[in-house]
């Protein structure tokens, strides 16, 4: 072999080998989030959604995540810097014919999604259930206050693993649209004692993209609930797992 072929073969290799490497080194930096939020609704101490941007963006921050986030949709620049999308905001199912086309490229690249509480809710929980799983439709009476119970019916799962069936105090939805390849990690039971999908994963990819995780929990009515150490650690499990992280990322020191 010449020394110039050689030399062209370990080029090539060198090549191959940062090519390779180049993703998992772009894993290697912070989780970049995006919380869309929106006006605060409801009593006091339910439905904070600006409390939630402005503590959360500080917790995540803290640990080593990179945040941004507005009391609106984000624009497609926002999410062209983006690896998980949170939407804890009033109606964060009712989504406009234009913010569909740049959640749909968001989606169709890989990026994950995390929807809470209210943010399932819309007018069009058929397409909306199709994107993360679940959704919950508006003009139908359902849903519970009061004190729930978290079952687990999947405690193998990563955002899971490890968790013990709890109490709090917050909301729990029911009668939702559903899609066939939701994934639950739990329920809580409704009012006639029925066990009802509250937490769950699907993985999945639009016509055209790449695979793309969504978390999605319907708790979040009070505000208290976020400081509940076991639901606290099921959401930074979520949001990590979402943006295909280890699903302990975010749960280290601070910085």
């Amino acid at each position: 072999m010449t020394r110039e072929c050689s030399k062209l073969r370990a080029w090539a290799l060198g090549a191959l080998v940062l090519a390779l490497s180049a993703p998992l080194a772009a894993q290697q930096g912070p989780l970049r989030i995006f919380i869309r939020a929106s006006e605060k609704t409801h009593s006091v101490g339910q439905h904070d959604y600006p409390r939630f941007l402005a503590e959360w963006t500080k917790l995540m921050t803290e640990r080593g995540a990179q945040v941004q986030g507005a009391e609106r949709f984000p624009t497609a620049e926002e999410l062209a810097n983006t690896e998980v999308l949170i939407d804890y905001a009033a109606d964060g199912g009712n989504v406009s014919p234009q913010e569909r086309a740049v959640l749909d490229s968001y989606l169709k690249r890989g990026g994950g999604i995390v929807v809470m509480h209210d943010g399932i809710c819309g007018d069009d929980a058929q397409w909306f259930s199709g994107i993360i799983g679940g959704a919950k439709q508006h003009g139908e009476r359902n849903w519970f206050a009061g004190h729930t119970t978290l079952k687990f019916v999947d405690r193998s799962h990563p955002i899971v693993q490890g968790q013990s069936d709890f109490e709090f105090d917050d909301e729990m939805f029911h009668r939702l649209r559903v899609a066939p390849e939701m994934h639950v990690l739990a329920t809580a039971a409704n009012q006639t004692g029925e066990q009802v999908p509250q937490l769950w994963v699907m993985e999945k990819a639009l016509p055209g993209g790449k695979p793309y995780r969504s978390f999605v929990s319907l708790q979040g009515h009070n505000h208290a609930s976020f400081s509940v150490p076991e639901y606290q650690t099921l959401l930074l499990r979520g949001i990590a797992w979402a943006g295909k992280r280890p699903a302990d990322l975010l749960l280290g020191k601070k910085k």
